[in-house]
């Protein structure tokens, strides 16, 4: 999947090879990682624990992002920082943490002369008529929403550190296991059971691919500071409806579309009993409609194409029918 961060950018966009330091390691910290590793370049892989089986090339330096004087060290010797770091889902968590992280972060990068890539997500949003776009307001109006804005806001503040932001909707890929399309859905169908999912089935979802997340985080990183001061949208395939795409994994794993849904008036009762649940329904406006994103900015500006669904699903269910 390398091939897609050597997309042809903008006119005057590209820059020499950033050295990188990837903030944080789940899904999208290890695709960018693996990319990276493909490309032959070196990178730093930046948490409190050492995950294990780095990709060649790819380095490890212990590190609290939350706190600064360790952050700012660690960062030394770097011209970019990736942060793909995913806190509890919980809004408290994120009140406390989230503008702390942000603030740590923009100082690290103001002491090392380094510049910023923060993969988002789309939680700042609120229920919109369309598309969502780099011009869709920042009003959310529940506790998580209000932080992502908030934090969005630090960042767009700052003077004295180039930073950008990919916001990225839902996504899924190999590897990808606690998302509306991970081990519950996918996951389940390769294991012989039905999926099970938290969304409406029927109203198209956008959906990004994880290796297409890595590949324009590295060409952020590696462009002009041109692509910088400003937030893009990830760019996905035209929207399908989950029902459609448990289709795809189906008949990519040979077994039937068996499908379960979790109405939004049972997740909204549960959530009285289930903390993920009373979390997850304060966003119902992502689930329960139509939820679609463009990304043609970004599309334009570097020359990217995403993975369609037809061949990202099926390499995605073969993953977990693998594992």
């Amino acid at each position: 999947m390398i091939w897609r961060s050597l997309a042809s950018p903008h006119e005057g966009e590209r820059t020499m090879p950033a050295k990188i330091m990837i903030l944080g390691y789940g899904p999208i910290g290890r695709a960018i990682a693996q990319q990276l590793s493909d490309a032959g370049r070196e990178a730093l892989v930046a948490q409190r624990r050492e995950p294990a089986n780095l990709p060649s090339g790819v380095h490890f330096r212990a590190c609290d992002a939350l706190d600064r004087p360790n952050l700012t060290t660690a960062l030394q010797g770097h011209d970019v920082l990736i942060c793909t770091i995913g806190l509890a889902y919980d809004a408290a968590v994120w009140e406390r943490d989230w503008p702390r992280l942000m603030a740590n972060m923009l100082a690290a990068c103001e002491a090392n002369g380094a510049r910023l890539v923060f993969v988002d997500d789309l939680y700042m949003h609120g229920p919109q008529p369309g598309p969502l776009d780099e011009n869709t307001p920042l009003d959310a109006p529940g506790r998580k929403g209000r932080v992502r804005a908030a934090v969005t806001r630090q960042w767009q503040a700052a003077r004295t550190v180039k930073a950008t932001a990919l916001r990225v909707t839902d996504f899924y890929g190999p590897g990808v296991t606690l998302s509306v399309l991970g081990q519950e859905a996918i996951g389940r169908l390769a294991s012989g059971r039905a999926a099970q999912l938290g969304i409406d089935a029927d109203e198209p979802h956008a959906l990004a691919y994880a290796p297409d997340v890595a590949a324009a985080a590295i060409l952020l990183a590696d462009a002009s500071d041109q692509a910088y001061g400003r937030a893009w949208m990830m760019p996905c395939a035209p929207a399908r409806t989950p029902r459609e795409v448990i289709r795809l994994a189906a008949t990519a794993l040979g077994v039937k579309p068996r499908l379960q849904v979790l109405p939004g008036w049972l997740q909204r009762l549960m959530g009285a009993f289930v903390p993920f649940l009373r979390e997850w329904t304060e966003t119902s406006y992502q689930h329960d409609r139509p939820f679609l994103v463009d990304g043609g900015s970004f599309e334009r500006h570097f020359g990217f194409r995403p993975m369609p669904l037809e061949q990202g699903i099926p390499t995605t269910a073969a993953s977990f029918f693998k594992s």
